[in-house]
Formats: C-alpha cells, structure tokens, sequence
C-alpha cells in the first residue's frame, strides 16, 4: 500500500469492534472447547468474520452449514445471527448437546415474532431476506411473517386484516433506512403496532452515529468487516450518504492506494463482528505513510455483557469441567 501524498491525520471512530454479542458468542465456543475438548462443532459462522472463524478454527472448533454434517453425541453452536425453531428440533431429535450462542436481542426479535404470532397478526420483518437473522426469525411464523427491505415493498404489501398487523425489524440494519420504511408502514397501515423499544441493536446505532459524526471530518473512511456483514455494509453506506467515500475492506492488505491518493484525514471503523488487532494493523500501515496523529472520536461509552447461556455450564459440569468465574449479569449503557 503506498500513495503519493502523505496521511496528516487518521480519525479512529467509536465505539467501533465486537460488540457484546460477538464477545458472548466467541468466549462461548472457546469455553465450550474447553469444557468438552475439541471437536466442538459450529452451525455457520459464529460470527460474520473470517479472521474469528479461523482463529476458532485453530482451537479446535469445526463449522459445518447444516446439522447433518455434525456426527451422533456430538457438541454442537447454534451462531449468534438466531436459528429456525426446525433447526432446534431437530437438533434435539438427534440427540446433540446443544449451546446456543444466538445474541439475547436477536432472541428478544424471535419472541416478539411469537407473541405477534400467536396474537393473530400479520408481521412484516424488515431486514435483508437471506440474511442468516432474518432466516431464523422467519422460522418461527413463517405462516405470518413478510420479509421486505425497503421503502419501495411497502407499496405492495397484501395483508389479510390492514387493522391486524405488525412490524419487526433486523437487528444490524441501517438506523435512517429503517426509519424510513417503518414510517412508510405507518402511513400505509396507520394501526401497524411494534416493538416497545428499537429492535436495531445498540451496537448497530451506537457505531453508525459515530460514523456520522466522522464522515464529515475525514476525506475517506476505511470500513474493517467481511463482506457478508450486515452491520459492517450499513456502515460503509451511512458513510457515503454523508457524500464521504467510504470502503468495505476486510483488512489492510485490502486497501488499494487510489483510495487515498489526495486524502489528507483517513478515518477507520470497524463492524461489530470484527476484531480490534486489524484496526490495529490498518492504523500502523497508515502511519508508515506518513501520518503523524492519531485521534479518536467517541460518541458513546458502552458497557454492556450479556450472562451465558446456562447450558454451557450444565455441559461443563456434566464433563466434570470447571469454567472459569465470570461476571454473569447482563448490563446495559449507551
């Protein structure tokens, strides 16, 4: 990577990084290959990160796409992005241990989609149809769910009662488009209910607020994530809306230097799902042309943990294996 004007100045947003269902999801496999020993095996990706799936990898984790694919009396992780209620079935049909990593406000999506359900109303889930979130929330009512992405679908929506219907959202979707489409559904279907609170998540909004506060301060913004990223995409378009340009790179060696040519302010960020050593790699090879501070904008402290799951320890204690102590009270900042 190499550019013809020196770098004056990068811009570190943040919050930016793992956010606290990532961090749940990822010390669950290793506790888990710690209390049963590897193989543990892992439907899809944990997270939506090649750099964390290898580096389980390495410890010992195996990934598969389906259950079939996971052998008899075996250990297996649901991913965080939340599975169908067929896949838990049948998952207990086989017999599997099963540790369920699915982030606790991707599950607060699948009991809002029960609840609505079972009260007889129409759901339009808002999010990105092959999504592995979306999959999974659609699993639990697909009778009743209608997975629509953008202000464009609500034109055509055709619900069996417009006075009996409700509204869900992705959890890693774009806080401004989302808005967008929901008040659109209010315009349409003006006794549409929702969820009492944002399903987005607070990761989600915290680092797409913190990009927009960047955007304007920077002549390019460097986005670290994989591609197949939700909240990672979302970043890299809040950015542009803000007429910034704005790349996806999964990490540095990614960066080409036509992107930077002209570029006195470079400002990096990274999706929720990635770890904070390629930020670090981005920010040395900026420095190495030329740039001679580094600042950081923060919106938003965040403090938050989300408890275990409890079959986690009720595996370990099967197997005789002591986890170690953790703090197991969720709390919520920002």
């Amino acid at each position: 990577m190499a550019t013809t004007i020196p770098i004056s100045e990068i811009v570190l947003a943040g919050p930016r990084g793992f956010c606290a269902g990532v961090e749940r999801a990822i010390e669950i496999v290793e506790l888990a290959l710690l209390a049963c020993g590897p193989p543990v095996y892992v439907r899809r990706e944990i997270v939506h990160n090649r750099h964390v799936v290898e580096s389980l990898r390495q410890k010992g984790a195996v990934f598969v796409e389906e259950l079939t694919e996971v052998p008899d009396d075996a250990t297996v992780i649901f991913s965080a992005h939340g599975i169908a209620p067929s896949v838990r079935d049948d998952a207990r049909a086989r017999g599997l241990r099963v540790i369920d990593a699915t982030c606790p406000l991707v599950t607060k999506v699948h009991l809002e989609a029960v609840r609505y359900a079972r009260e007889g109303y129409s759901i339009v889930l808002i999010g990105h149809a092959d999504h592995d979130e979306v999959i999974g929330t659609l699993g639990e009512a697909p009778d009743r769910i209608i997975v629509i992405d953008g202000v464009e679908a609500v034109e055509t929506l055709d619900v069996p009662d417009p006075d009996k219907i409700a509204y869900l959202t992705q959890t890693t979707l774009s806080v401004d488009d989302t808005r967008d489409v929901i008040d659109a559904l209010r315009r349409r279907y003006p006794k549409i209910v929702g969820p009492s609170r944002d399903d987005i998540c607070y990761a989600t909004q915290n680092r797409q607020a913190a990009v927009k506060t960047v955007a304007t301060d920077v002549d390019v913004l460097l986005v670290i994530g994989a591609a197949n990223s939700s909240n990672a995409n979302r970043l890299v378009e809040v950015a542009r809306s803000r007429g910034t340009r704005a790349y996806l790179i999964t990490d540095v060696r990614d960066v080409r230097p036509e992107w930077l040519a002209g570029s006195t302010r470079v400002g990096v960020t990274a999706g929720a799902s990635t770890p904070e050593v390629l930020v670090t790699e981005t920010v040395d090879a900026l420095r190495a042309l030329g740039a001679q501070r580094v600042r950081e904008v923060h919106v938003v402290e965040e403090d938050v943990r989300f408890a275990l799951p409890p079959e986690l320890e009720r595996i370990a204690h099967e197997r005789g294996a002591a986890l170690p102590d953790r703090e197991r009270d969720a709390t919520r900042a920002g």
